[in-house]
């Protein structure tokens, strides 16, 4: 039987067999970050970067390795934000298909009515002041959004981790090569507890899935913020 693990099953040789022995006998494999993180690292680029032949199979995947469908449906939902409506919507179709077939009732997801989590009013307070004066002036509706739904809401939702919101997040910013933004999002998820080694690993997994040119471009800013929290 064919492992199909890594990604879905390809049909050019050569494709096939760096999927199956590189990406499924040897990636998947590494004991450096669980299954259940390499799912989330890899649903997040495949979301954000509208991978739709890899949708479905990603989203069974992840549940295969333990991330549950509130995870899932947030995960999808908090890249809305970080990587556009159009590649979460199309997500969400795979998602609800995959749901369905799975007997996952999509009704008992969660939507409107949560706790939220604790606000850390200090570190918001903070980090509203340096967006608001620098960009208020610019684009005032930026900024009141990314307070009121971004920070004061999407980051408080309950259903994930803060810590696997900021790998989400961190995986999304590589994956699409926005590299300006990784450093405040590398040290929020490292606050969160997302650990030195985790992190470096999570870049082993994002060379495969988002490329090896995306995944050197975030290694400085990488390296730079690891020697910046090991003073």
């Amino acid at each position: 039987m064919e492992n199909t693990t890594a990604t879905t099953a390809p049909t050019l040789p050569a494709l096939a067999m760096y999927s199956e022995n590189t990406l499924a006998k040897n990636l998947w494999t590494r004991s450096e970050l669980s299954p259940r993180d390499r799912s989330i690292v890899t649903l997040a680029v495949v979301v954000s970067r509208h991978h739709g032949a890899e949708h479905a199979h990603q989203i069974s995947l992840a549940l295969d390795n333990g991330v549950k469908p509130a995870e899932i449906a947030e995960i999808i939902t908090h890249l809305a934000f970080y990587s556009g409506w159009g590649n979460a919507t199309a997500a969400d179709l795979a998602a609800e298909q995959v749901f369905r077939q799975r007997g996952i009732d999509i009704s008992s997801l969660p939507g409107r009515d949560i706790t939220p989590l604790p606000l850390n009013q200090q570190a918001e307070d903070q980090r509203a002041q340096h967006v608001s004066s620098n960009f208020a002036a610019v684009s005032p509706g930026v900024v009141q959004f990314t307070t009121d739904a971004v920070f004061n809401d999407l980051w408080l939702r309950p259903d994930l981790a803060p810590r696997d919101r900021s790998l989400v997040t961190v995986s999304a910013l590589v994956a699409n090569g926005q590299v300006a933004q990784i450093t405040f999002h590398l040290n929020k998820a490292m606050d969160n507890g997302l650990t030195q080694s985790q992190a470096g690993e999570a870049l082993t997994q994002l060379a495969f899935y988002a490329g090896w040119p995306n995944v050197f471009s975030a290694l400085p800013v990488f390296k730079q913020v690891f020697e910046s929290r090991n003073v």
